[in-house]
Parts: structure tokens; C-alpha cells; sequence
């Protein structure tokens, strides 16, 4: 029997279909076959399309199945991936019968080695860690980092065991990495956050996309279909210091590529706008009736002319006034004026342009840039961010954030704390107040007035947040560890006690894709005997503790409350229920009880009160590093193809590591000769917060200033002990993608 889910990996929530592998198919023979036409950046999506083509709604297509894990994965007809999956997605099934899956509760001796021990047991201790850390060092000693890989279930659970079970207001999640910068941004100019304001196949029909930042290429390849339009039509302009996967599909004819400095997309941003405003391409009407703020901006982009912009970011002041003109463009479309058979504008900007101090600032120039071209809420134009993680959407809004509560509500609200209380059964009082972003609370811990008692659901911080070698210090000063996982990843080596936990197609949820587009997962498998759902975990803790309310173990009945206290806020899921879901029905949300849900906002008015939109005046930060000194390079970290995150899944599977087994360089060729680096070579990149090693990729696809690294791999080989902990002070995001290294040669090529 065929099981319809969703792929376990990015926000693009790709449909596939689970089923009892056919005699003879395994990744050995049909696998082979697709990997080959993987390649490049558009072929990347091919096999899956042929493997998949034509698989309707009740109809199983031949699919790929990972050596002895008897579940085949076909790719399912849906809108945003249209049968398509990358090579993660058809693999995805490897992991399910992993070798090195968790399958009992794992209590770290005093040697350093775990022993298994009974769930009894491993409940009662992690309660008793709870109660001890509170008593010695009161309600904020203990603290809980979550996903946005988590269902919506799981983590508006999570927020809610924080809050009333553990009764502590330190809470955050690992999408603060992720999202929080073009979350604030959103919040701040258009009243509400929703990644993708409009469908993706909105996108199919835009004859210029300016994409800053993103390599979806590699990050999300069946994406790549919906940019065929704009490429068609000379209209792809990609901004990124590397000629990546995603920049190289510009080339040809296709668009334009525009490589700045890193660090320095705001100042391109305003500088495109100060010709939008100057050359007479803005959308004046719309401004007048759209909007607020105008004057300030006006002012403050006036020093931002092409020539100034060019010697700030690099990018020449010919292609910063041809950008303006080709976004103009498509926008004379968007608001309904005659254009010449090309279709409209839209700006997407990914975590390239975000993850940096002032990533939210960079957002909002963003932001900017699209209200002076009247796109936001126009049928045939618009601005969004591309959600990375899975359920990075859904996770960011029902209360797993340091400051939030269900619907994307403030935890300061009076209204919505007592709201969120009815429906909890507690007084608006028994809820903590607000706490603190990820780097904050993970840079106190085991110190004084910081978290002492830590539970991680779902992230694995010791290679995925910046200043790694700071957290895992701070993780082992911690006097209890729990880390909820189905793999002993580097943050659960760390731990007192492991538990673990389900995987995607062993349990019943939902997540909400990179479009607000409520979806269902389903359980495909039954789990390992010793493995629990987290809902189940939580609920026995909280008993143990004494919560003041209940814990459902259910999914449907967790959801269902959910959307109850979501009734009424900005991501409101009160009309939604596993039955409508179910029914294929499409489930954008806001979705208040008796709507039909909101497939495009902002068409009629912003969520402000006044409905108008915010243009907020801006101005770059000072970078966290020094960069530029003689003999220093920028570092700008990102992901692969074949890796996901921290990489504690897909570097267990063998088809992906093998592509990419571990850490590699890109170095440009003038920059390696320099510095006496050959391909091939082992180098050591460093700076002041760490050490690591890798091989040396070189390719004249990087700007001579900058190297980059892949941030998936763990130990000597994690990019992240080399990035700083400093972050935005709008967003809490940290700084990624700016960080001064030197490179040397550790080992010739030849001598490996």
C-alpha cells in the first residue's frame, strides 16, 4: 500500500509516494541511472522527472529503494516539485533501517561511555535534572532548543511544555539560523511573515526574477523549474560572490549574474533603488497608496548613487543601472500597465543576503526595493524569502521562538497571553514572559544566571551554530544534557542522556511549506520498538512534573489545538483539520475557521492597521571581522548538493557521502597561486576562534577575496568553529557569512 507523504528535508516539501519496493529495484540499479543526469544544475531534477513522470494522484510510479529498507520513494505530482525530487529526496529512504538508528535511551556513564537504559528510568532522570536545576538555580536554569525540522505538532508542543511544564521562558530554535532576519524584516514592513506571500507557480509566468543570495540549484533542485520563464525571457539576475550552481543558469543569455563583495548586498540593494528613484522607474501611484515612509527612504538612498555602489561593492555601475531597468520592467506588468510580452517582477532573497548582522536591515532594503516597484500584493509580481529548513515556516510560528506564542502571536501581548491561557486551561499569569534568541541563551550555557539544564529536540548546535567550539564548551559545562534524536549526531555525543526519537515516514503530522501551504505527513513504517514520538516524551515528563495542564500524545488532537489557539492571530490555522488536509484541499494559510484560507496576501492591504506597508530607511552595519587585511581572506559558508543541514542525516547515507565525503575549499586560482595551493592540496583555514582543515577545490567560480566552505561536516572539519556568535540586533540571526581567515598548505597534494 502506497503512503502519499512529503520529502523529510527542505521547505519545498517536495510529494512523494512511499511503497513496498518492486523485485529488483534498489539504488545499485535504477539509483545509478539518475545520479548520472544530476550533474548540472537544471539536469539535477531530470531523472526524477522521468522516473516519476505521469504518477497521478492514485497512481504509484516506479520509484528508487535504498538497499534493504523494503520502501521505495516515487516522486508525486504536486505544484511545487511537479514529480521531481534531488538527490536527497530519493534517497531519503536509506535512513529508516540505518545501522546506526537509536533504538533505546543512552545514559553516559562516569567513563564518558553510554549504557541503554529503560524509558522509566530516562524519564525519571531527565526529571529530576529539571527539579535539581531549578531548585539550585530557579525557573530559567533550564532551557529548550527546537527545529524547524519539527512538525507543527511537535513544535507548537514544544513551546507549550516549555512554558507550562518546565515553567521556563528560555526557549528558542535552530531557525533562529535560518529565518529570523527575514521573518523580522517581514513582520516590520508588511505586519506578518509568510515566506512566500503567493504560490510558487506564480513564479512560472515572471519574466525578470532578481533571486539574492539563494543557490537553489543545489539547495532545492526542483525549484529550478519554476525560473525557466524568467530564463526564457533574459530575466534571471542571481546575486552571489560565487558563479554558483543557481548563477551559472544566468549565463547564456539567460540573465545577468552580479558577483559583490560579501557583506555588501545592502548597499547594492539601495543602489539599484537610487536608480529605480532617480531614472523615473518607480511606481508612484502605488508608493502614494501603498505605503509609508517614502520621504526618509528618498533621503537616505540619495547617497547611494551607481558609482559610489560600485566601489563599495564591486559590481559595475552599468549593471547596477541594467538591473533597475530589466526589474522596472516586469514591474510595469505588475501593476497593470502595458508591457511588451514580458511578464512581471518578483524579488526572492535567501540566507546569502540574511545571515549577517544586519541581515534584517538587508531584507528590508530588499523590501524597499519591491515597494518602489509596486510588486508586493500585485497579481503579477511580489517579494519573498525562500524558508529553508522543512518546516522553517511552520516552526517560526506557533511558539518555539524565544518570544512567541501559537499564530505567530508576541508573548508580551496581554490579549494573546490570555487567548493562548483559555485554551491551555491555565491563568494568562502562569506563563513566563519573553526569553532570549538561540546565540544568547547557547552562549550562556553552565554559567551563572544562564541555562544549567538543556533539552535538544531536533538540531545538532555543536556543528550548526557559529563560535562551534564556544558551544560545545558551553555544552559541556552544562550539569544535564538531553538531546532528543534518532542519530547519535555531534550534539548527542555531548549528552547525558539520549533519547531517542521517531523519523518523518514513522509519524503523523503536518508542516507547512515554504508558500504557507499547510501540508500532511504521514507514517509510512512502524518504528523501532524503542523509539518513542516526542508528543509521547513530553507528555510523560510533564506528568512527571506536575504540568498544569494536559499533553496529548495524539497528532490530531495536538493539531486541533493548535489551531484553536492560533484562532484570531497572524498564522491563524483555525479552519484547518486533518480531514480538509487530507482531502488534498489547498491550505494557505491565515485559514480562519469558515474561510477557504489566503492563497495570496497582501492584495488588498497590509496587515497593519492602517494597511499600508512600511518602507524603512536603512544603513549598513560594521562587519563583526575586520576584513580585507593583508593576507586574510572572506569566508562565506553555505551547502552542498548532496548535504542537508549539519549533514547527521545525509552524511549517513552512502550514495550522498561518497559525492561528498568532506570538506573541501573553493579557492580562486590567482588567490591559490598566490598562497602556493594546488587542487588537491590539504590546507588549513583559521582564524582566532578555530582551526580546520580541508582539500582545495580551485575554481575561477569565486571572487579572488573570498574561499567558501560547506557548512556539513563536524569536528576538524567544521566551517562553523570559524564563525562569530555576533548577531543582528533586530533578528538575533548570527553572522555566517562574513568571517576573516588566513589558508595555508598543510599537505601537497602529491604527498596524500
Amino acid at each position: 500500500m502506497a503512503t502519499a507523504t512529503h520529502c523529510p528535508y527542505c521547505a519545498l516539501q517536495c510529494a512523494m509516494r512511499l511503497a513496498p519496493a518492486a523485485e529488483g529495484v534498489s539504488m545499485n540499479d535504477g539509483g545509478a541511472a539518475a545520479s548520472k543526469g544530476m550533474s548540472g544544475p537544471v539536469a539535477a531534477q531530470g531523472p526524477a522527472l522521468t522516473v516519476a513522470a505521469g504518477a497521478g494522484p492514485a497512481e504509484a510510479a516506479t520509484g528508487l529503494a535504498a538497499p534493504g529498507t523494503g520502501l521505495a520513494v516515487a516522486g508525486r505530482d504536486f505544484p511545487t516539485n511537479r514529480g521531481g525530487l534531488c538527490r536527497k529526496g530519493w534517497s531519503s529512504s536509506a535512513l529508516l533501517n540505518s545501522p546506526e538508528r537509536l533504538t533505546a535511551p543512552l545514559l553516559r556513564g562516569d567513563d564518558g561511555s553510554f549504557r541503554p537504559i529503560g524509558w522509566d528510568e530516562a524519564l525519571d532522570l531527565a526529571a529530576g535534572a529539571v527539579r535539581s536545576a531549578q531548585a539550585m538555580h530557579g525557573q530559567d536554569a533550564v532551557g529548550v532548543f527546537g527545529s524547524g525540522g519539527l512538525t507543527n505538532e511537535k513544535a507548537y508542543q514544544l513551546g507549550k511544555f516549555a512554558r507550562l511544564a518546565l515553567r521556563t521562558s528560555r526557549i528558542d530554535y535552530n531557525g533562529r539560523f535560518c529565518m529570523s532576519s527575514a521573518a523580522a524584516a517581514g513582520n516590520r514592513a508588511f505586519g506578518l511573515d509568510r515566506g512566500l506571500p503567493f504560490p510558487l507557480q506564480d513564479l512560472d509566468d515572471a519574466g525578470t526574477i532578481l533571486l539574492l543570495g539563494s543557490n537553489v540549484a543545489d539547495t532545492m533542485p526542483p525549484f529550478v523549474q519554476h525560473l525557466k520563464g524568467a530564463r526564457d525571457a533574459g530575466g534571471l539576475i542571481v546575486v552571489d560572490p560565487r558563479r554558483s550552481a543557481t548563477a551559472a543558469l544566468a549565463g547564456a543569455g539567460a540573465g545577468l549574474h552580479l558577483a559583490p563583495t560579501p557583506g555588501t548586498d545592502m548597499v547594492l540593494l539601495m543602489g539599484i533603488a537610487h536608480v529605480v528613484l532617480q531614472e523615473g522607474l518607480a511606481d508612484t501611484d502605488y508608493i502614494a497608496r501603498r505605503t509609508a515612509g517614502f520621504e526618509e527612504l528618498r533621503r537616505s538612498l540619495n547617497r547611494w548613487w551607481p558609482a559610489r555602489v560600485q566601489e563599495v561593492t564591486g559590481v559595475p555601475a552599468a549593471l547596477i543601472r541594467e538591473t533597475a531597468h530589466r526589474l522596472a520592467g516586469g514591474a510595469r506588468r505588475a501593476s497593470g500597465q502595458p508591457v511588451n510580452g514580458t511578464g512581471g517582477t518578483y524579488i526572492l532573497t535567501g540566507r546569502g543576503v540574511e545571515q549577517h548582522v544586519d541581515g534584517a536591515d538587508t531584507a528590508t532594503a530588499a523590501i524597499n526595493l519591491a515597494l518602489l516597484l509596486g510588486l508586493p500584493g500585485s497579481a503579477h509580481g511580489g517579494y519573498g524569502t525562500l524558508t529553508g529548513q522543512g518546516n522553517g515556516q511552520g516552526g517560526r510560528e506557533h511558539g518555539q521562538k524565544a518570544d512567541q506564542l501559537p499564530g505567530y502571536r508576541k508573548i508580551t501581548d496581554p490579549a494573546a497571553r490570555e487567548h493562548v491561557a483559555a485554551v491551555w486551561g491555565v491563568r494568562p499569569e502562569d506563563l513566563p514572559g519573553p526569553g532570549v534568541p538561540a546565540v544568547e541563551m547557547l552562549m550562556s550555557l553552565g554559567r551563572p544566571g544562564g541555562v544549567r539544564c538543556l533539552f535538544v529536540h531536533g538540531s545538532n548546535v555543536a556543528v550548526s551554530a557559529p563560535d562551534a567550539n564556544e558551544v560545545i564548551a558551553g555544552l559541556r559545562r552544562l550539569d544535564f544534557l538531553v538531546v532528543a534524536d534518532f542519530f547519535m549526531s555531534e550534539t548527542a555525543a555531548e549528552a547525558d542522556l539520549v533519547l531517542p526519537v521517531l523519523q518523518w515516514a514513522e509519524e503523523e503530522g503536518t508542516m507547512t511549506n515554504l508558500e504557507g501551504r499547510v501540508l500532511r505527513r504521514r507514517a509510512a513504517i512502524d518504528p523501532p520498538a524503542g523509539a518513542r514520538s516526542e508528543l509521547w516524551i513530553m507528555s510523560e515528563l510533564a506528568r512527571r512534573l506536575e504540568a498544569p495542564t494536559n499533553f496529548s500524545t495524539d497528532p490530531e488532537t495536538v493539531f486541533d489545538e493548535l489551531a484553536r489557539a492560533s484562532a484570531g492571530g497572524p498564522a491563524d490555522y483555525s479552519g484547518l483539520g486533518y480531514p480538509l488536509l487530507d482531502s488534498g484541499a489547498e491550505a494557505y494559510w491565515p485559514y480562519p475557521a469558515g474561510s477557504t484560507g489566503t492563497r495570496r496576501l497582501f492584495m488588498d492591504s497590509f496587515a497593519h492597521a492602517d494597511g499600508r506597508a512600511r518602507l524603512i530607511a536603512v544603513a549598513p552595519a560594521v562587519p563583526t571581522d575586520e576584513l580585507h587585511r593583508p593576507g586574510e581572506l572572506t569566508l562565506v559558508t553555505g551547502r552542498l548538493l548532496e548535504h542537508y543541514q549539519s549533514g547527521t542525516q545525509t552524511r549517513r547515507v552512502a550514495e550522498l557521502s561518497a559525492a561528498q565525503p568532506g570538506l573541501a575549499l573553493q579557492i580562486h586560482p590567482v588567490t591559490a597561486h598566490r598562497l602556493g595551493i594546488e587542487a588537491g592540496d590539504r590546507v588549513t583555514i583559521g582564524n582566532g576562534r578555530g582551526t580546520v582543515t580541508g582539500v582545495a577545490e580551485v575554481t575561477q567560480d569565486i571572487r579572488p577575496d573570498t574561499v567558501f566552505l560547506p557548512f556539513h561536516f563536524p569536528g576538524g572539519q567544521s566551517a562553523n568553529r570559524l564563525t562569530p556568535a555576533a548577531t543582528d540586533p533586530v533578528s538575533g540571526m548570527p553572522e555566517f557569512k562574513t568571517s576573516s581567515v588566513t589558508v595555508s598548505v598543510l599537505e601537497k597534494a602529491g604527498a596524500l
